[in-house]
């Protein structure tokens, strides 16, 4: 089933509001990441709202499909896209990484329902979502299980020695998303953005994540349409775990932000946040669905 164009719409519509959420959650709290979560935005969007079999009221339903962040630094981008969703109402995002605040700094699947895994050490969440898949393999259950890592987080070895296990052992429930918007906390060295060059190029990301036999597709990560077309194709995978390499902009939606590593974990002035709401559109209601 393809999105209609009203479909499409809706989710764009939301996925600048969960720009806009953290935005403001990360500039009250005075600390916190922008440049990652406004890049996985998009693709959380799709997953929540139009792909993950999920029942915001019923958060541990046996039944569900699992999601980890493995980039979980990037934790205010899903708590704004669960609370849009209904997990919890939208104004405790206000309460970011606070002292007692169920939205921690990286995500804690101990205080916040909603959360299959707690994750932050870069390359853990993704061993996680193996280990989980791999129960379900066992235990003979449907769910399936997604997981988004950085591609600055592809730099660590625990990655491919995950990638080498999932398909050991046919994990065909298991979907990851390499959200590569080809920056990390301090850029990369070599040619690119601002002189810099990314570790893989995208012939080289590729080509070792399919020599690692996963099935492997690449999408724009910022075209929500396509974004869910590459989810649901990947979802229904046969005998091989499947990889999406999304190709985006660290700080999309905010012009001054875009594709600058110094918005990695900066925290915007009052004038800078202003600016960017400016930019990103009207809210959307609360629990809205595509």
């Amino acid at each position: 089933m393809t999105l209609t164009s009203e479909g499409t719409r809706t989710l764009e519509q939301i996925a600048r509001q969960v720009r806009r959420e953290v935005l403001k959650a990360v500039a009250k709290a005075k600390a916190g990441h922008i440049g990652g979560p406004l890049s996985a935005a998009d693709i959380l969007t799709a997953l929540y709202f139009s792909v993950l079999n999920v029942r915001p009221e019923e958060p541990t339903w046996p039944e569900r499909d699992r999601f980890v962040l493995s980039k979980g630094h990037s934790s205010i981008a899903l708590y704004a896209v669960l609370a849009l969703r209904g997990y919890f109402p939208v104004a405790e995002l206000s309460t970011f990484d606070e002292i007692g605040s169920r939205l921690q700094g990286h995500p804690d699947m101990k205080a916040l329902p909603g959360l299959d895994m707690s994750s932050g050490a870069l390359g853990l969440g993704f061993s996680a979502a193996i280990g989980i898949a791999l129960g379900a393999k066992l235990a003979h259950d449907r769910f399936r299980t997604f997981v988004m890592l950085g591609d600055g987080e592809c730099n660590e070895g625990i990655v491919w020695e995950g990638a080498h296990v999932a398909q050991r052992y046919g994990l065909d429930n298991l979907v990851a998303i390499v959200d590569k918007n080809q920056l990390q906390q301090f850029n990369w060295r070599g040619d690119g953005p601002y002189g810099r060059r990314a570790p893989y190029t995208d012939a080289e990301l590729r080509q070792r994540w399919a020599a690692f036999g996963w099935s492997v597709s690449e999408v724009d990560g910022h075209d929500v349409e396509a974004v869910v077309a590459a989810l649901r194709s990947a979802r229904e995978g046969v005998g091989q775990p499947a990889v999406i390499i999304a190709h985006t902009v660290k700080g999309k939606g905010v012009s001054f932000m875009e594709n600058n590593f110094r918005w990695h974990s900066k925290v915007p002035t009052e004038e800078e946040l202003a600016a960017a709401l400016a930019e990103l559109a009207e809210p959307v209601t609360e629990g809205a669905g595509a």
